[in-house]
């Protein structure tokens, strides 16, 4: 079920809220979590009921291993476990990847499994993998299996993050979390939600008809005029953004009105100056994990600047891999890994006084965030196109070096066209100069790690607060939103969701 889909805001949301509120008053906490498990399981069989038997099996062995590790610290058990899980995995997300691959390489004709992609495998993968890892590193304590589950399936993280640790989470599954404040957590929770659905449904699905024909007719051979091409792939960077940036309010949103905080998993990252700072700002839990699970136990930074070299360009090739079964996302992670090992030797070289001297430090901050933007779009490219001769398309004409292609079929596809640079124009703005949701409801924690200050009194004075206007102010935005959705044709599934 989508968090923008009338059912889910029509009929889901508040059942599951009701019966969430007669069991607080009745302050029974095992059915609070249970009922929320319920209500999980739900959610996630209302996309096919059939998957629901892989997440169950799932969750039963990974809470039996978590049991064995538990008692015996078997580091054999710890392995069986993660080779397990990745290996399952492996089989949905990967199968039919390395099939045509095989086929593509020796000539064979293997026929393709056809293995439709279980909602959400990759994330609840690692949520598990993680839960193992920190089990077997003595960082849990005993967890009986009504908080292991919900810790997994928890509806408004399940489907696409944040990827949650059990130190995240588990520790909130009591009474205590439950009964607090509830009209505040409904109130921060109802606003960060609505501003989510806003982002999604106006910001993002606005502008993606326009990624759809470009990227769609690059994909099938066209020539993608100069134009054009900017066109789409700064319409992919605004849609991606909007998507992913509410898909995570949204879900943060979710969790508060149970009283739940998530961590932060998407803090502004077109504001950042480098890729070391993008990559701390967007999906911010999945460059935890990796960073934990994959970097440090490759070595890190702990064996020279070669190896650490080496350790980034893997892990990020891996992170790209998680994204999809494509060369595509291999060689955005590969763009990524290279980006991060120029960032890193750049900042290692020693500062020139002359340069420090001549060019004022905001004009240094704007160039660097020009150059980290730009880098960010060429390698969006790669991970919207469906193959490499579609983005490669898109590249070309970006550089202005298109020849031959066809006005009409562009001029058909686009329309007008200065509408859609109005469309960036406002987006840029909002995306690099106005505070983000967490900014604005900073003053009631709305995640696990908003420790942050908004900087000058303009802003300040924009912060969230439970007054009357800006109660208007959060229902005129979540009613825009709906209404939207009623004009919509079809209802768009967030990115993330194919991850």
């Amino acid at each position: 079920m989508v968090f923008s889909s009338l059912e889910f805001i029509y009929l889901f949301l508040p059942a599951t809220l009701a019966g969430f509120l007669v069991l607080r008053h009745l302050r029974l906490e095992n059915g609070i979590i249970w009922w929320l498990i319920a209500a999980s399981l739900a959610f996630y069989a209302w996309w096919s009921p059939l998957h629901l038997i892989l997440l169950g099996v799932s969750v039963i062995a990974n809470f039996a291993l978590h049991r064995v590790i538990l008692q015996t610290g078997s580091k054999r058990v710890l392995a069986l476990g993660i080779v397990g899980n990745l290996a399952t995995l492996a089989y949905f997300k990967y199968a039919d990847f390395l099939i045509a691959n095989l086929n593509g390489l020796g000539g064979t004709s293997l026929p393709l499994l056809n293995i439709v992609l279980p909602l959400a495998i990759s994330f609840f993968t690692f949520q598990q993998v993680s839960f193992l890892y920190d089990t077997y590193k003595g960082r849990i304590a005993d967890c009986d299996f009504a908080r292991y589950c919900l810790f997994v399936v928890f509806f408004p993280q399940l489907i696409a993050g944040p990827i949650v640790l059990q130190k995240d989470t588990i520790p909130q599954f009591r009474l205590a979390v439950f009964e607090s404040r509830l009209f505040l957590n409904l109130a921060v929770g109802g606003s960060l939600f609505a501003i989510g659905l806003f982002k999604k449904i106006v910001f993002a699905d606005g502008v993606a008809p326009l990624v759809n024909a470009v990227f769609g007719l690059a994909d099938g051979g066209e020539a993608v005029p100069m134009e054009a091409a900017w066109i789409g792939a700064l319409a992919y960077t605004f849609q991606i953004y909007f998507d992913f940036s509410g898909y995570c309010d949204m879900a943060l949103g979710l969790a508060r009105m149970f009283g739940i905080r998530l961590p932060i998993n998407f803090f502004s990252p077109y504001k950042a100056t480098s890729i070391v700072d993008f990559w701390r700002r967007w999906h911010i839990t999945l460059s935890r994990f990796l960073r934990d699970y994959l970097y440090i136990p490759l070595g890190g930074n702990r064996h020279g600047p070669l190896r650490r070299y080496i350790n980034l360009l893997a892990t990020m090739i891996l992170g790209g891999l998680w994204h999809g079964a494509s060369w595509t996302f291999v060689f955005w992670g590969l763009l990524h890994g290279f980006y991060l090992i120029v960032n890193h030797a750049w900042s290692a070289l020693p500062d020139s006084p002359f340069l420090m001297r001549t060019v004022p430090a905001p004009v240094r901050r704007a160039v660097s965030q020009a150059v980290t933007m730009l880098a960010v779009i060429v390698a969006w490219v790669f991970f919207r196109a469906e193959s490499f001769d579609g983005a490669l398309a898109i590249l070309q004409g970006m550089a202005g070096l298109t020849r031959g292609h066809d006005a009409d079929i562009w001029a058909q596809a686009l329309g007008d066209t200065g509408r859609a640079w109005f469309q960036f124009a406002a987006l840029g703005v909002i995306v690099l100069w106005a505070p983000n949701g967490i900014e604005l409801l900073q003053r009631y924690r709305p995640a696990i790690d908003a420790k942050l200050t908004l900087a000058g009194a303009t802003l300040r004075r924009l912060a969230w607060r439970p007054t009357p206007r800006w109660a208007f102010a959060v229902s005129s935005v979540a009613v825009i939103a709906i209404f939207q959705l009623y004009r919509l044709e079809d209802l768009t599934e967030f990115i993330y969701f194919n991850f």
